[in-house]
C-alpha cells in the first residue's frame, strides 16, 4: 500500500522488544528489596533477550497467506489470513499494478504514524528488480543510475520510478477487518491485523531479512 509519510530509520530494537524482555523477569521483582526501580530496569536493558538468539527473520508465504517470524530455524510467531496486493503477486512489479513483489528484502524504515497503524518499509526495488527492468526497457539509464547510487551509498532505493515503491508490511488501521479476512485488498503491501502488527514491530529492526515467496 502506498504510504508516503515515513519517519527516520531507527536501527535500535523497538520499545516493545524491551518490554517483552522486562516482562520475562517480572516474577523476580518482588524478591528484590531495596533496589531503586530505575537501577533494576537499567540492569534489564543490559541483559540479552530471553529465549531469542537475535537471528530474527520474517517469511511471508503468499500461497498459504501466512506470515511467520523465525528465530533462526524456530518459528516464534505465526499469523494467518494475511492479505497481499489486489493485483496478485509476481517476481517483478510496476507502478500501479497493485502486485506484491516476490523476493528477499530487508526492513528499511518504519512509520509509526501510518494510516494503517504501523508501517514496516522494505528495501524494494532491489538490485535484481532494477537490472531486469532496465533490460526490459521498463526504466531508463537515468533511473538505473539513481538506483545504483542509492545502492552504493546504502540508502533506501528511489520510490518514484516506473517500478513503484512504498512496499512493506502494515496493519489495518481503519480498514475493514471483514474484507481482510476474505480478500487480498492492498496496493502491493502485505497486510496483517492491528494486533499482529503491534506484535510484529517488536521483533523486527532495520536490516531484518524478509522473504516473500
Amino acid at each position: 500500500m502506498r504510504d508516503k509519510t515515513f519517519c527516520r530509520a531507527d536501527a535500535k530494537r523497538p520499545v516493545a522488544a524491551i518490554a517483552r524482555r522486562a516482562g520475562a523477569f517480572s516474577a523476580l521483582r518482588p524478591r528484590i528489596v531495596g533496589w531503586p526501580r530505575l537501577s533494576f530496569l537499567a540492569l534489564l536493558l543490559c541483559l540479552p533477550a530471553v529465549g531469542l538468539s537475535g537471528d530474527i527473520w520474517v517469511l511471508v508465504d503468499t500461497r498459504t497467506h501466512t506470515l511467520e517470524v523465525y528465530d533462526g530455524e524456530r518459528v516464534i510467531e505465526r499469523y494467518e489470513r494475511i492479505a497481499v496486493g489486489r493485483g496478485g503477486i509476481g517476481r517483478d512489479r510496476q507502478k500501479g499494478d497493485m502486485r506484491t513483489p516476490l523476493g528477499r528484502f530487508r526492513v528499511a524504515w518504519f512509520n509509526p504514524h501510518s494510516r494503517f497503524r504501523f508501517f514496516i518499509g522494505l528495501d524494494y526495488p532491489r538490485r535484481e528488480h532494477v537490472e531486469r527492468a532496465f533490460r526490459e526497457g521498463v526504466i531508463d539509464e537515468g533511473d538505473r543510475r539513481r538506483f545504483r547510487q542509492a545502492f552504493y551509498h546504502n540508502r533506501r532505493p528511489p520510490q518514484d520510478t516506473p517500478l513503484g515503491g512504498f512496499i512493506g508490511i502494515h496493519g489495518l488501521g481503519r480498514a475493514d477487518p471483514g474484507l481482510h479476512d476474505i480478500a487480498d485488498w492492498t496496493e502491493g503491501c502485505v497486510a496483517v491485523t492491528n494486533e499482529q502488527i503491534d506484535r510484529l514491530k517488536g521483533y523486527v529492526e532495520i536490516g531484518t531479512p524478509v522473504i516473500i515467496r
